[in-house]
């Protein structure tokens, strides 16, 4: 089940990020995603599983641009390679089209999963070396929904 984030969900997320770190996530991400879940959350989904929250991840929206941001992408490590990060992410793509104002989603990741993006259909359009913390690049990427 996909659902919308509330606030409870909070200490559920960070041990989630934690189960992630430092395979996905840099040790210094952790202050980064609570301060994105304290000031910076726009959309924010988490799919749970037998009422276990075993992925999250948001949407944050540039309308000046037409762009709206996945962001925060979390998955359980048990659960990777199942299908959990393919619904979310779909699943918020076609929350972003139901929003005429936005011709275009971007995602900043990393050199670990921006493969799984491609899959999804998003292109490769910037790099930058050591962005997040050491060792983990910067790999933005774009999705075109509309003209």
């Amino acid at each position: 089940m996909i659902r919308p984030y509330i606030p409870t969900d909070k200490p559920a997320l960070i041990a989630l990020l934690k189960l992630n770190i430092p395979q996905y996530f840099a040790e210094t991400e952790e202050t980064d995603f609570i301060e994105y879940l304290d000031e910076h959350l726009e959309d924010y989904f988490v799919m749970e599983e037998a009422q276990t929250i075993v992925g999250a991840g948001g949407i944050n929206y540039f309308c000046s641009e037409r762009l709206a941001r996945l962001s925060w992408d979390i998955v359980h490590p048990e659960f990777q390679g199942k299908g959990i990060g393919t619904k979310l992410t779909q699943h918020r793509i076609n929350h972003i089209r139901n929003n005429p104002t936005i011709d275009t989603v971007i995602v900043r990741t990393s050199q670990l999963v921006y493969m799984f993006y491609e899959k999804q259909g998003f292109a490769l359009v910037h790099t930058e070396k050591d962005y997040w913390a050491k060792g983990f690049d910067l790999y933005q990427m774009r999705l075109p929904l509309r003209g």
